[in-house]
């Protein structure tokens, strides 16, 4: 389009130019639209310069090159002002067309000039109309605002008539409606009081009554009116009795009234039971539009609670039949003994039926019952105070705590196990009863109240039930042990091993037992005790239970372990003989010492495995303790310490017994060391003979058995003890060796052969004892083994042996006065100031 335009705009000028030579004419179009200066400056040169359009391709950036270095960028020579005349000739001879360009360019200029002068006239004479006609305007809109603040005026005005127009016709409306209201309230009165004195006729004539009272059509409106009639003759009736009737006429009224009220009421009964008749009927042939009708009309009568329970009453699901089925299927076999887990199943099914039935019930309650939420009330109460209880009486029975049925009736554990079961089916129940609807009704507090007679002696139960199961374990362990020990016969009581073969040992099996009770017992304290303190203390009460009993058993093993230990004793006893008896009784003896260490050795390992499961039970009660009951305990302040407190209290007579009972070990142990050393150690073991043989650097006989029989005793005493009661046990033993060691060896002279063999022996000991890991002890048989070398070396060089070591200086001497050359060598003179 813009092409066009230039094109036109070209063609014009050069037809302008070449047909005349009159001057150019521009006209104010050729710069309308999108003007181009470069098109414009064509037009005009095209017909003088035809070279000019190959130029201005050349020509890139708009230059037009003349010659030489004269030219400039917007394509003007330069000349100096004086070049005159002479350069303008040598222009005309360079460029021809010089002078015509001049004129055209000169013409075009003015012709510019007057086109603007043109223009400007033109802006002036719009700016002067422009200006006229804003001030026209100006004046118009002026005029316009006047007038919309009138018009707003008449509108606010308007609204306002209106408003008022408005309230005063809302006034006769109310008046009217009011109005309306009163004569409808008349007309009724009116009618009110005609029926009113038609009841208030002879007391039980209602022959007389308007067709209304016998409509069957408009039973509905009669027992509305009759319900209003009723109401007004009472309430009548209250007002007259508040007041003294001291005129005749209000005791009139009075009595008149209440043959009404009479009439009224026998009135109401008819049309109650004649409808309750109906609804029956439609019930039956599930009519629920006709029920719903009735339902509706007798919502009447005492808000309808009397159609409510009939509903009610007449459900199949509360037929005798029914009830006598849901027993047969949770019982099952009435002599067989109930199984929780039969029960539980059989709950779980009739509970299921029970809340499909009311689920079934609520859709036609919901069709029919204006008041559905307490029909649904009163049908759920029903279950739970009729069909559920007369269920669960059939096999939960509140057992006698002073009379007990006997365990091999199931005993009192079976009664809490089936308490739980039907508790916790019985709120589940409760739970789908409230998601199926009930209204108002407080399911979960019935539900509880249904188990508050056996709630209220719960904890006591539980009690009374852990002590009977423990007591039936005991029995039934004292006969394993009894039968263990009868098929056993005399089998080993030769080497007097009978003391402990009839020992009844403890059984972690049966604490694992204990505990499982209990646990059983806490998951029901936690069921029935939602409250955290009422939940705290039946666990404390149930825990303390565990307490006595895992005390008392232990206690108990214990003490019998430590009954076989002191009939080991007691034959130990029996068979020590004075020293001038014969060979022959001396041998008997010797074999019966032999069965009593025998019977000694088994007592001992006996003991220490009744330690060990001592502590393994111990440990899982703690563990139990620990895991279970702890955090139950922790709502309410005090309550964890104190069973921590008891806990160490009930284990406080079990850490007695073993205490004993490890220094009763110690005795045995230290006992039968002392029969191996007095029968084993013989003199020549530290005086050998000088026969030029070297010296025996074995350990002696008597020591080399003590060893092996420490050894072999001890192994049980390893496995047995842990921790603190181990180290203080293996302490103490290794005192009461060293001490016994020491009043042995007082007996014997030593040469220093003998010595040797004495420091042999130490060093056996002393090696056995390193694996008591008891560190005074170890220094006790080292130091026996630096006094050891006072048999062995010289007189002279006896005083140089304690320098390092003055704490021995007193144990020394004793030994000193134990080598053979004591009084010959003058020792005690010798060493009287070093003792002194």
């Amino acid at each position: 389009m813009k092409e066009s335009i230039d094109g036109t705009k070209i063609d014009r000028l050069s037809k302008s130019l070449s047909t005349d030579s009159c001057p150019l004419v521009l006209d104010i179009d050729d710069f309308k639209g999108d003007f181009s200066f470069d098109a414009l400056f064509g037009s005009l040169v095209n017909e003088l310069l035809p070279s000019y359009q190959d130029e201005e391709t050349a020509s890139s950036e708009g230059h037009i090159t003349i010659s030489g270095n004269d030219s400039v960028p917007n394509g003007n020579l330069r000349m100096p002002p004086d070049a005159g005349k002479s350069a303008h000739g040598q222009l005309n001879a360079l460029f021809p067309e010089v002078d015509a360009l001049l004129d055209l360019f000169k013409n075009s200029c003015t012709q510019l000039i007057d086109l603007r002068k043109e223009i400007d006239g033109k802006l002036n004479n719009l700016k002067k109309e422009v200006a006229v006609q804003d001030s026209k305007h100006r004046k118009t809109i002026t005029e316009l605002e006047k007038g919309v603040d009138g018009l707003f005026d008449s509108f606010a005005r308007l609204d306002s008539r209106i408003s008022s127009v408005g309230q005063t016709a809302a006034k006769i409306g109310d008046h009217l409606q009011s109005a309306d209201a009163q004569r409808e309230n008349a007309s009724q009165t009116i009618d009110l009081i005609k029926y009113l004195m038609e009841f208030n006729g002879s007391p039980g004539d209602l022959m007389e009554l308007s067709p209304l009272f016998s409509d069957d059509s408009r039973v509905a409106e009669a027992a509305s009116i009759a319900q209003k009639l009723r109401s007004f003759a009472e309430e009548d009736i209250g007002r007259q009795s508040i007041t003294a009737p001291s005129v005749v006429g209000n005791a009139t009224a009075s009595r008149g009234l209440e043959v009404a009220v009479a009439n009224l009421q026998e009135y109401c009964n008819e049309l109650e039971n004649r409808l309750l008749s109906r609804f029956d009927a439609a019930s039956q042939r599930r009519e629920l539009s006709t029920m719903a009708e009735c339902a509706k009309i007798l919502s009447k009568f005492n808000r309808g609670t009397s159609a409510m329970q009939h509903y009610v009453g007449l459900r199949p699901m509360f037929d005798v039949e029914v009830m006598n089925a849901d027993a047969k299927l949770v019982l099952g076999d009435q002599e067989a003994q109930p199984s929780p887990s039969n029960i539980a199943r059989g709950l779980s099914t009739v509970y299921k039926d029970i809340t499909d039935t009311v689920r079934k019930e609520a859709a036609t309650i919901m069709a029919v019952f204006p008041s559905s939420n307490d029909v649904m009330s009163i049908l759920v109460q029903r279950v739970l105070e009729d069909r559920v209880p007369k269920l669960l009486e059939k096999f939960l029975v509140k057992p006698s705590l002073l009379n007990p049925p006997p365990m091999e009736e199931g005993g009192l554990i079976l009664y809490l196990r089936l308490l739980a079961v039907a508790y916790e089916k019985t709120q589940e129940l409760a739970r789908d009863l409230r998601g199926v609807g009930c209204g108002d009704l407080d399911v979960e507090g019935l539900t509880e109240s249904l188990f508050l007679p056996h709630k209220d002696s719960y904890i006591e139960c539980e009690q009374a039930s852990l002590r009977q199961l423990y007591k039936a374990k005991m029995e039934e362990l004292r006969a394993e042990s009894q039968q263990s020990s009868e098929s056993s016969g005399t089998i080993g009581r030769s080497k007097g091993a009978s003391v402990a073969s009839s020992l009844q040992q403890i059984s972690v099996a049966a604490v694992t037992e204990f505990v499982r009770w209990n646990e059983e017992a806490v998951s029901r304290c936690t069921l029935f005790s939602p409250q955290p303190a009422m939940l705290a203390a039946n666990v404390r009460a149930v825990f303390t239970c565990l307490l006595d009993q895992v005390s008392l058993y232990v206690t108990e093993g214990l003490e019998r372990a430590r009954d076989s230990l002191t009939e080991a004793a007691a034959l130990r006893e029996r068979f020590v003989l004075g020293t001038s008896v014969s060979r022959r009784v001396a041998a008997a003896a010797a074999s019966a010492a032999e069965a009593a260490a025998a019977a000694g050795e088994s007592s001992f390992k006996s003991f220490m495995v009744a330690v060990q499961r001592c502590g393994s039970s111990v440990a899982i009660v703690q563990q139990f303790f620990a895991n279970s009951i702890s955090r139950l305990l922790l709502p309410v302040d005090g309550a964890h310490a104190a069973s921590c407190e008891e806990m160490a209290k009930a284990m406080s007579s079990a850490e007695g017994a073993a205490y004993k009972g490890l220094q009763q070990c110690i005795e045995t142990v230290m006992a039968e060391v002392e029969r191996l050393l007095s029968t084993e150690q013989k003199t020549t073991d530290f005086r050998s003979p000088d026969d030029g043989i070297g010296p025996d650097h074995r350990p002696t006989t008597a020591c080399t058995r003590v060893v092996a029989y420490l050894s072999r005793v001890l192994e049980s005493a390893f496995t047995g003890l842990d921790g603190l009661n181990k180290q203080a046990f293996l302490t103490e033993l290794g005192n009461r060796l060293h001490k016994g060691l020491l009043n042995h060896w007082q007996k014997f002279t030593f040469n220093p052969s003998g010595g040797l063999r004495l420091k042999r022996d130490i060093t056996e000991y002393g090696e056995f004892v390193r694996s008591f890991n008891a560190p005074s002890v170890d220094e006790k048989f080292e130091l026996l083994g630096i006094m050891a070398n006072v048999f062995i070396v010289a007189p002279e060089s006896l005083s140089s042996l304690f320098e390092g070591t003055p704490s021995i200086r007193k144990d020394a001497q004793r030994f000193i006065e134990l080598r053979d050359d004591y009084k010959s060598a003058k020792l005690a003179s010798r060493f009287s100031s070093l003792f002194g």
